[in-house]
């Protein structure tokens, strides 16, 4: 992964950008510079960076993410506590749920393991990490598998917790091929679920 600092300011254009044919960007993150980072790659590993320690002036950025040949980064998600949780999901279908503090808060580099994927299952394009998202307290996870959405709630992550690094448990049937995910505020009394 390699992280872009661009000043705000009008008439950009792609000029400002030294982009290579067939790189992509896996995300688009903006914030102060000791905003905390998960950044991960999809061979299950990852780290905390902060926003400052990505900067560069260089128009071709700067290696931030060590990525495995024929991998590719998620995109970034914020930290906003270190009370918070990171869900991860393979997709085999597998979530582990653990504290962000049991990532190492790193520079640069291919960081620790976030959930176990299989060396030679991953090498084989049989399974990779999927997604991740920050769980605030309280917070409820969303499940999007084709047309269809199951939310967990709060409590029924405690299902899916456990130490970094480990395989995970397997998420409802129906919902093992996860498209996305969203992190979703618990509804309050007042406000009932819109059905669909």
């Amino acid at each position: 992964m390699v992280c872009l600092q661009l000043e705000v300011r009008e008439n950009r254009s792609p000029a400002d950008l030294n982009i290579e044919s067939g790189e992509t960007f896996a995300g688009v993150m903006s914030g102060k510079d000791d905003q905390n980072l998960v950044l991960a790659s999809d061979a299950g590993y990852g780290f905390i960076a902060k926003s400052g320690d990505l900067q560069t002036k260089n128009k071709s950025g700067k290696a931030a993410l060590r990525v495995p040949e024929n991998g590719k980064a998620l995109s970034p998600q914020p930290v906003i506590t270190t009370e918070d949780n990171i869900a991860a999901i393979s997709s085999d279908g597998r979530m582990l749920v653990f504290p962000v503090s049991e990532l190492p808060e790193l520079a640069r580099g291919k960081g620790n393991k976030i959930i176990n994927i299989p060396k030679k299952r991953y090498q084989a394009g049989e399974e990779a990490l999927k997604a991740i998202a920050i769980l605030g307290e309280g917070r409820e996870l969303k499940l999007v598998s084709g047309k269809r959405h199951f939310t967990i709630k709060s409590k029924d992550l405690e299902n899916f917790k456990g130490s970094r690094g480990l395989r995970g448990n397997l998420l409802p049937k129906g919902f093992r091929k996860v498209d996305s995910v969203e992190v979703v505020s618990k509804p309050s009394k007042e406000n009932k679920p819109e059905e669909e």
